[in-house]
């Protein structure tokens, strides 16, 4: 009798050690904004596909159709606002084309001041800021679509109202986002509340019922 009690304290024993070693399955992370949620649109986290934007994630970059002032301390003939254009560049005096795509505005200061150090200026003080951003584009389901101006920390609900508000066959929930990036052009299903950035292509669909 005793040796059975103990074969079945030994056996309740052994199943109690078993069921602490189990761990749980690990549960993917959804990524931290929507520029990684548009990377990993092909993953079957739907939730990461709904991460909204935060604006300060990373800084801005420059592309085409940007508007930017640029001031040259002291030099009223170099400070002006400048486009940049369809190739990602602006054209200043003195120096010629300069690169502008995919840099931040610090970025763009030093490269300018660099140039302007070239025999020109022997210490130049440059700052850029944007003073137009490049627009975006709605198509779809809205009452307007077309290209509108970027203003910061617009959603893709304000985007909406901006076009006219939705059509009544309007799919209201998810929209399509498409934004273009320095590497490749990155695509996502994002809730109305998304921040968006410029350049970006919003498409509302069509409900089915």
């Amino acid at each position: 009798m005793r040796r059975r009690c103990a074969l079945i304290a030994s056996l309740f024993a052994a199943l109690a050690v078993s069921g602490c070693m189990r761990t749980a399955a690990p549960v993917a992370s959804a990524p931290s904004n929507t520029l990684d949620a548009l990377a990993y649109r092909q993953k079957p986290n739907v939730a990461a596909t709904r991460a909204p934007y935060a604006p300060g994630d990373e800084p801005y970059q420059l592309d085409a159709g940007d508007k930017l002032r640029i001031v040259v301390f002291g030099q009223e003939g170099l400070t002006n606002t400048y486009a940049v254009g369809a190739g990602g560049s602006i054209t200043m005096p003195l120096i010629g084309g300069v690169p502008a795509r995919g840099l931040t505005t610090a970025e763009l200061s030093a490269s300018i001041a660099a140039r302007l150090r070239r025999g020109y200026l022997r210490e130049p003080y440059v700052a850029v800021e944007v003073e137009t951003y490049r627009p975006f584009f709605i198509l779809g389901e809205v009452a307007a679509p077309g290209q509108y101006p970027y203003v910061p920390n617009m959603t893709v609900e304000s985007a909406v109202a901006i076009a006219g508000g939705f059509t009544p066959r309007a799919q209201r929930s998810d929209v399509e986002l498409t934004r273009p990036g320095e590497a490749a052009t990155a695509h996502a299903t994002v809730s109305l509340g998304t921040l968006l950035r410029p350049g970006d292509t919003i498409v509302i669909g069509e409900r089915w019922f």
